[in-house]
């Protein structure tokens, strides 16, 4: 097994209908194979508490939600999401899948609901304390392949049914997220053929591996 002081945080990011679900698969796969000692999680959710949180942000439509209240709920649920789940176990040298974290943050609620990117990073310090993904594979796809993949799933959430003009901003968000952090997040095209991106998850996951063992 990969043991070190300090485990791995690997987020997995991508608007709606880029196939984060069937990745994240194939991720917690390949780092198993390696021999890694991985938990999987997600946001918003990851907690009992978070996880209640997530039904009331993503399925609740009936109910109007000011985009600053649904940011702080997002950051409450992901305040105890952190000391609950992701710092004990990078602490005790295992790592962490997580599907989506704080740039869906950034994208979603700055990009999508205009809310300034400066209040966001305030919250960011108070609540993550300087902790940050180690890797991040963002998963693109332009907004007409997305909606039409989100649809062919069934009934969508709250942020699946938003306009385009909104997913386009989430997308555009993501995109300039990528630009400013190349080492960390690694942009996948991810409307080629399902078994191409595997390919490429793969080879990206394998490389930071090579890394981290290299440390």
């Amino acid at each position: 097994m990969i043991r070190k002081a300090r485990g791995q945080f690997i987020t997995v990011e991508g608007q709606d209908g880029a196939g984060k679900t069937t990745h994240l698969a194939v991720i917690r796969d390949t780092l198993k194979t390696a021999g890694v000692d991985v938990i999987q999680t997600r946001e918003p959710g990851g907690t009992p508490w978070g996880e209640a949180l997530r039904e009331l942000v993503l399925n609740r439509s009936d109910l109007a939600i000011e985009p600053i209240a649904e940011l702080l709920v997002i950051f409450a649920a992901r305040a105890q999401h952190i000391g609950e789940v992701i710092k004990p176990a990078l602490d005790s040298g295992r790592w962490v899948l997580c599907d989506r974290f704080t740039d869906a943050t950034y994208a979603y609620q700055g990009g999508g609901r205009g809310v300034s990117l400066e209040t966001i990073a305030m919250l960011e310090d108070i609540v993550q304390d300087k902790l940050q993904p180690d890797l991040t594979l963002l998963f693109d796809v332009d907004v007409e392949t997305g909606r039409s993949r989100a649809h062919q799933r069934g009934q969508a959430d709250r942020f699946e049914s938003e306009q385009n003009v909104f997913k386009q901003a989430v997308r555009d968000q993501y995109l300039k997220l990528a630009k400013r952090n190349p080492e960390r997040i690694k942009v996948i095209d991810a409307v080629r053929p399902l078994g191409e991106v595997d390919h490429d998850v793969k080879l990206q996951i394998n490389e930071f591996i090579r890394t981290v063992r290299d440390d």
